[in-house]
């Protein structure tokens, strides 16, 4: 028998999602949840999205992928992209509880850090960071993938 800790915070839209903090003093200081406990429930993994459109011919017709050469601008298109599919699948931000973003420069971090609290408020998902050589169409500088939790019926 496990003895689990309470949740430092719990989703207002998924009570079988909770936020772990270990030092939750430092709350503040971290951008993201260390980890995130869910209780039950179905999950929802979204593939990774970039600035390219979600529906696009394959094999990549170039024009179909013109990104805008600001990071921020680049994260809010993947991050729209993301947020679509949530909604179609009924489900908001805060039923996301693991995300994964993939940069093609680690200097970029801190353009991507201000742009997600546009989308994710005060919720922080479980996430890591990885910087790769390169993404799928030329100019593509992040990629965000999630997995979300469904609530239980």
């Amino acid at each position: 028998m496990t003895n689990r800790s309470k949740a430092f915070h719990v989703s207002p839209t998924n009570p079988a999602v909770g936020e772990i903090q270990t030092e939750p003093e430092r709350y503040q200081d971290m951008p993201y949840a260390p980890a995130i406990r869910v209780e039950g429930g179905d999950l929802l993994f979204i593939s990774g999205a970039t600035p390219s459109p979600l529906y696009h011919k394959h094999p990549h017709v170039i024009s179909e992928h013109e990104h805008p050469n600001g990071i921020k601008e680049q994260v809010r298109r993947a991050m729209n992209t993301v947020q679509n599919i949530l909604k179609h699948e009924g489900l908001a931000w805060t039923d996301v509880v693991k995300m994964t973003k993939y940069l093609t420069d680690m200097r970029d971090m801190d353009g991507m850090n201000e742009v997600l609290p546009e989308y994710l408020k005060n919720w922080r998902p479980a996430s890591t960071t990885i910087c790769v050589n390169q993404l799928s169409t030329p100019g593509a500088r992040v990629e965000i993938d999630v997995i979300a939790a469904f609530p239980k019926s």
